[in-house]
Protein backbone atom coordinates (compact mmCIF):
# COMPACT_ATOMS: atom_id res chain seq x y z
CA UNK A 1 0.00 0.00 0.00
CA UNK A 2 2.99 2.63 0.30
CA UNK A 3 5.57 3.39 -2.40
CA UNK A 4 9.06 2.37 -2.07
CA UNK A 5 9.70 5.32 -4.68
CA UNK A 6 9.49 7.57 -2.05
CA UNK A 7 11.61 8.80 0.22
CA UNK A 8 12.21 9.60 3.92
CA UNK A 9 14.63 11.96 5.53
CA UNK A 10 16.97 10.09 7.73
CA UNK A 11 16.97 10.57 11.33
CA UNK A 12 19.40 9.78 14.04
CA UNK A 13 16.88 6.67 14.66
CA UNK A 14 16.29 5.27 11.73
CA UNK A 15 17.58 5.83 7.88
CA UNK A 16 14.76 4.74 6.01
CA UNK A 17 14.19 5.14 2.54
CA UNK A 18 10.23 4.26 1.01
CA UNK A 19 7.60 2.86 1.25
CA UNK A 20 5.41 0.76 -1.03
CA UNK A 21 3.42 -1.85 0.85
CA UNK A 22 0.57 -3.60 -1.10
CA UNK A 23 -1.29 -5.95 0.98
CA UNK A 24 -2.97 -9.18 -0.03
CA UNK A 25 -6.21 -9.97 2.44
CA UNK A 26 -6.94 -13.96 2.32
CA UNK A 27 -9.73 -16.30 4.20
CA UNK A 28 -7.70 -18.72 6.65
CA UNK A 29 -9.02 -20.96 9.04
CA UNK A 30 -8.35 -20.40 12.57
CA UNK A 31 -6.85 -22.74 15.49
CA UNK A 32 -10.30 -24.54 15.97
CA UNK A 33 -13.49 -24.47 14.42
CA UNK A 34 -15.07 -21.95 17.05
CA UNK A 35 -13.35 -18.94 15.32
CA UNK A 36 -12.81 -17.40 12.22
CA UNK A 37 -10.06 -15.95 10.90
CA UNK A 38 -8.68 -13.55 8.51
CA UNK A 39 -4.98 -13.22 7.22
CA UNK A 40 -2.82 -10.29 5.84
CA UNK A 41 -0.06 -10.29 3.95
CA UNK A 42 2.05 -7.73 1.77
CA UNK A 43 3.74 -8.03 -1.73
CA UNK A 44 5.97 -5.98 -3.16
CA UNK A 45 4.31 -5.00 -6.51
CA UNK A 46 4.93 -1.78 -7.37
CA UNK A 47 1.88 -0.19 -8.95
CA UNK A 48 0.88 3.67 -10.32
CA UNK A 49 -0.60 6.56 -8.04
CA UNK A 50 -3.92 6.85 -9.67
CA UNK A 51 -5.24 10.63 -9.56
CA UNK A 52 -6.15 12.45 -6.11
CA UNK A 53 -9.65 13.08 -5.30
CA UNK A 54 -10.33 16.78 -5.00
CA UNK A 55 -11.80 15.96 -1.79
CA UNK A 56 -12.47 12.50 0.25
CA UNK A 57 -13.84 14.57 3.22
CA UNK A 58 -17.56 13.79 1.30
CA UNK A 59 -19.55 11.47 3.68
CA UNK A 60 -20.82 9.56 0.96
CA UNK A 61 -17.01 8.84 -0.04
CA UNK A 62 -15.72 7.96 3.52
CA UNK A 63 -19.27 5.61 3.71
CA UNK A 64 -18.47 4.14 0.74
CA UNK A 65 -14.19 3.95 1.61
CA UNK A 66 -15.70 1.77 4.96
CA UNK A 67 -17.65 -0.34 2.86
CA UNK A 68 -14.58 -1.08 1.30
CA UNK A 69 -12.19 -1.78 3.79
CA UNK A 70 -14.15 -2.77 7.05
CA UNK A 71 -16.47 -5.11 5.90
CA UNK A 72 -14.63 -6.83 2.70
CA UNK A 73 -11.88 -9.09 2.01
CA UNK A 74 -9.54 -9.69 -0.56
CA UNK A 75 -9.98 -12.75 -2.16
CA UNK A 76 -13.82 -13.38 -1.70
CA UNK A 77 -16.84 -11.34 -3.00
CA UNK A 78 -18.45 -12.01 0.32
CA UNK A 79 -19.76 -8.83 2.65
CA UNK A 80 -18.78 -9.40 5.83
CA UNK A 81 -20.10 -8.48 9.19
CA UNK A 82 -18.30 -5.27 11.53
CA UNK A 83 -15.22 -6.62 13.00
CA UNK A 84 -13.71 -5.00 15.89
CA UNK A 85 -11.91 -5.66 19.15
CA UNK A 86 -14.22 -5.31 22.37
CA UNK A 87 -11.38 -6.67 24.92
CA UNK A 88 -8.81 -4.26 25.09
CA UNK A 89 -6.01 -4.84 22.84
CA UNK A 90 -2.70 -6.67 24.66
CA UNK A 91 0.51 -6.75 22.31
CA UNK A 92 3.60 -8.46 22.90
CA UNK A 93 6.81 -8.12 21.07
CA UNK A 94 8.86 -11.09 20.45
CA UNK A 95 12.42 -9.81 19.15
CA UNK A 96 13.95 -13.14 17.05
CA UNK A 97 16.68 -10.31 15.47
CA UNK A 98 19.02 -7.17 16.73
CA UNK A 99 17.93 -3.96 17.04
CA UNK A 100 15.01 -4.55 19.99
CA UNK A 101 15.30 -0.71 21.06
CA UNK A 102 14.35 0.40 17.41
CA UNK A 103 11.46 -2.08 17.04
CA UNK A 104 10.57 -1.64 20.32
CA UNK A 105 10.59 2.31 19.81
CA UNK A 106 8.25 2.14 15.92
CA UNK A 107 5.59 -0.43 17.66
CA UNK A 108 4.61 1.27 20.88
CA UNK A 109 4.55 5.18 18.94
CA UNK A 110 2.08 3.58 16.75
CA UNK A 111 0.14 1.52 19.15
CA UNK A 112 -0.16 5.15 20.89
CA UNK A 113 -1.38 6.82 18.01
CA UNK A 114 -3.89 3.99 17.50
CA UNK A 115 -5.21 3.94 20.95
CA UNK A 116 -5.63 7.89 21.15
CA UNK A 117 -7.57 7.43 17.61
CA UNK A 118 -9.70 4.76 18.24
CA UNK A 119 -9.84 5.21 22.33
CA UNK A 120 -9.45 1.82 22.71
CA UNK A 121 -7.08 0.37 24.92
CA UNK A 122 -4.16 -0.98 23.20
CA UNK A 123 -1.05 -1.54 25.39
CA UNK A 124 2.41 -3.52 25.05
CA UNK A 125 2.37 -6.27 27.43
CA UNK A 126 5.83 -7.78 28.77
CA UNK A 127 4.27 -11.42 28.22
CA UNK A 128 3.23 -13.72 25.68
CA UNK A 129 0.42 -14.98 28.18
CA UNK A 130 -0.91 -11.77 28.97
CA UNK A 131 -1.22 -10.97 25.09
CA UNK A 132 -3.85 -11.73 23.00
CA UNK A 133 -1.69 -9.88 20.34
CA UNK A 134 1.61 -11.24 19.31
CA UNK A 135 4.01 -9.71 16.93
CA UNK A 136 6.89 -10.92 15.93
CA UNK A 137 10.20 -9.61 14.34
CA UNK A 138 12.14 -12.20 12.93
CA UNK A 139 14.47 -13.02 9.53
CA UNK A 140 13.90 -14.24 6.18
CA UNK A 141 15.02 -17.10 7.04
CA UNK A 142 12.78 -18.40 9.38
CA UNK A 143 9.24 -16.19 8.68
CA UNK A 144 7.92 -19.45 7.25
CA UNK A 145 8.08 -21.18 10.22
CA UNK A 146 7.11 -18.83 12.31
CA UNK A 147 3.74 -17.76 10.10
CA UNK A 148 3.05 -21.78 9.75
CA UNK A 149 3.35 -22.29 13.96
CA UNK A 150 1.20 -18.70 14.20
CA UNK A 151 -1.17 -18.39 11.73
CA UNK A 152 -1.09 -22.10 9.76
CA UNK A 153 -1.18 -23.74 6.60
CA UNK A 154 -3.30 -21.63 4.93
CA UNK A 155 -1.42 -18.37 5.99
CA UNK A 156 2.10 -19.79 5.22
CA UNK A 157 0.95 -20.87 1.77
CA UNK A 158 0.32 -17.12 1.03
CA UNK A 159 3.92 -15.75 1.92
CA UNK A 160 5.64 -16.09 -1.70
CA UNK A 161 6.43 -12.66 -2.76
CA UNK A 162 4.99 -11.37 0.48
CA UNK A 163 6.91 -8.70 2.77
CA UNK A 164 4.92 -9.14 6.25
CA UNK A 165 1.86 -11.17 7.14
CA UNK A 166 -0.74 -10.55 10.07
CA UNK A 167 -3.60 -12.56 10.83
CA UNK A 168 -6.96 -11.86 12.80
CA UNK A 169 -9.00 -14.51 14.61
CA UNK A 170 -13.10 -13.66 15.22
CA UNK A 171 -15.81 -15.28 18.05
CA UNK A 172 -19.29 -15.76 16.97
CA UNK A 173 -20.34 -12.36 17.81
CA UNK A 174 -17.61 -11.37 14.89
CA UNK A 175 -15.55 -9.78 18.07
CA UNK A 176 -11.93 -10.34 17.40
CA UNK A 177 -10.13 -11.91 19.83
CA UNK A 178 -6.50 -12.72 18.78
CA UNK A 179 -4.19 -11.58 16.09
CA UNK A 180 -0.72 -12.24 14.79
CA UNK A 181 1.68 -10.20 12.99
CA UNK A 182 4.92 -11.17 11.67
CA UNK A 183 7.89 -8.68 10.26
CA UNK A 184 10.52 -10.07 8.56
CA UNK A 185 13.04 -7.80 9.13
CA UNK A 186 15.60 -7.76 6.90
CA UNK A 187 13.09 -8.56 4.25
CA UNK A 188 11.16 -5.60 4.95
CA UNK A 189 14.63 -3.43 5.38
CA UNK A 190 15.48 -5.10 1.91
CA UNK A 191 11.99 -3.46 -0.13
CA UNK A 192 12.19 -0.11 2.65
CA UNK A 193 9.32 -0.97 4.21
CA UNK A 194 10.16 -1.79 7.79
CA UNK A 195 7.88 1.49 8.92
CA UNK A 196 5.20 0.23 6.78
CA UNK A 197 4.79 -3.16 8.04
CA UNK A 198 4.38 -2.03 10.84
CA UNK A 199 2.00 0.88 10.84
CA UNK A 200 -0.36 -0.98 8.42
CA UNK A 201 -0.10 -4.66 9.92
CA UNK A 202 -0.94 -3.76 13.28
CA UNK A 203 -3.41 -0.96 11.98
CA UNK A 204 -5.37 -4.03 9.41
CA UNK A 205 -5.82 -6.19 12.64
CA UNK A 206 -7.84 -3.86 14.65
CA UNK A 207 -10.72 -4.18 11.99
CA UNK A 208 -9.97 -2.96 8.73
CA UNK A 209 -8.59 -5.87 6.53
CA UNK A 210 -9.06 -5.43 3.37
CA UNK A 211 -7.31 -2.96 0.67
CA UNK A 212 -9.20 -1.32 -2.25
CA UNK A 213 -7.91 1.18 -5.06
CA UNK A 214 -11.48 2.77 -4.49
CA UNK A 215 -10.05 4.54 -1.40
CA UNK A 216 -7.73 7.01 -1.57
CA UNK A 217 -5.56 8.72 -0.20
CA UNK A 218 -5.07 5.35 2.26
CA UNK A 219 -2.77 2.97 3.85
CA UNK A 220 -5.31 0.85 2.62
CA UNK A 221 -5.09 1.34 -0.91
CA UNK A 222 -2.13 -0.78 -3.13
CA UNK A 223 -1.73 1.58 -5.59
CA UNK A 224 -0.79 5.17 -3.30
CA UNK A 225 2.53 5.97 -1.72
CA UNK A 226 1.06 6.22 1.75
CA UNK A 227 3.46 5.65 4.47
CA UNK A 228 1.49 6.46 7.20
CA UNK A 229 -2.13 6.71 8.50
CA UNK A 230 -4.00 9.57 6.08
CA UNK A 231 -6.68 11.54 7.39
CA UNK A 232 -8.98 9.16 5.93
CA UNK A 233 -7.65 6.24 7.30
CA UNK A 234 -8.16 8.59 11.19
CA UNK A 235 -11.73 8.67 9.82
CA UNK A 236 -11.81 5.06 9.40
CA UNK A 237 -10.19 4.10 12.46
CA UNK A 238 -12.71 6.42 14.53
CA UNK A 239 -15.91 5.59 12.53
CA UNK A 240 -15.19 1.48 13.41
CA UNK A 241 -14.41 2.63 17.20
CA UNK A 242 -17.31 4.76 17.70
CA UNK A 243 -19.48 3.57 20.43
CA UNK A 244 -22.50 3.42 18.14
CA UNK A 245 -20.75 0.61 16.02
CA UNK A 246 -20.51 -2.72 17.32
CA UNK A 247 -19.18 -6.41 15.94
CA UNK A 248 -21.41 -8.12 14.07
CA UNK A 249 -23.19 -5.11 12.28
CA UNK A 250 -24.31 -5.31 8.44
CA UNK A 251 -23.79 -2.84 6.21
CA UNK A 252 -27.18 -2.06 6.35
CA UNK A 253 -27.24 -1.50 9.98
CA UNK A 254 -24.19 0.69 9.79
CA UNK A 255 -24.94 2.45 7.19
CA UNK A 256 -27.36 5.08 8.58
CA UNK A 257 -25.04 5.64 11.96
CA UNK A 258 -21.82 6.33 9.89
CA UNK A 259 -23.86 8.83 7.71
CA UNK A 260 -25.53 10.65 11.75
CA UNK A 261 -21.92 10.49 13.15
CA UNK A 262 -20.27 11.68 9.48
CA UNK A 263 -22.96 15.07 9.97
CA UNK A 264 -22.33 16.14 13.09
CA UNK A 265 -18.62 15.73 12.25
CA UNK A 266 -19.11 17.60 9.37
CA UNK A 267 -20.46 20.48 11.76
CA UNK A 268 -17.72 20.48 14.45
CA UNK A 269 -15.18 20.08 11.97
CA UNK A 270 -13.51 16.78 12.97
CA UNK A 271 -13.31 16.07 9.19
CA UNK A 272 -11.87 19.04 8.51
CA UNK A 273 -9.25 18.80 10.59
CA UNK A 274 -8.22 15.27 10.15
CA UNK A 275 -5.03 15.23 8.54
CA UNK A 276 -3.90 17.72 10.73
CA UNK A 277 -5.05 15.77 14.03
CA UNK A 278 -3.70 12.59 12.49
CA UNK A 279 -0.35 14.03 12.43
CA UNK A 280 0.20 14.40 15.81
CA UNK A 281 1.53 10.75 15.83
CA UNK A 282 5.16 10.95 17.39
CA UNK A 283 6.00 8.41 13.95
CA UNK A 284 5.30 11.99 11.99
CA UNK A 285 8.38 13.96 13.26
CA UNK A 286 10.32 10.86 13.38
CA UNK A 287 9.99 10.65 10.08
CA UNK A 288 10.84 13.87 9.00
CA UNK A 289 6.89 15.02 8.59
Amino acid sequence: MLSGLKRFKRSAVIGLIALFLPFVIVPAKAANDSTLGVAITSDATLNLVPKPIRDWKNPAYIIQAFDEVALKNEYDKDKHRVRKWRQPVRVFVEHQVGDNGLHAQLVQMHLSHLAQITSHSIVKVDSLEEANLHLVFTRQSQWADVVMRLMGASAASNIHGSVCMGKFALNSQNEIERAWVVIPVDQAQMHGKLVACVVEEITQVLGLPNDSVKVFPSIFNDKTPQDLLTGLDYILLKLLYSADIRAGMTAAEVQPILQKQLEQWQRDGTLTQADKAVRQGQLYPLLGY
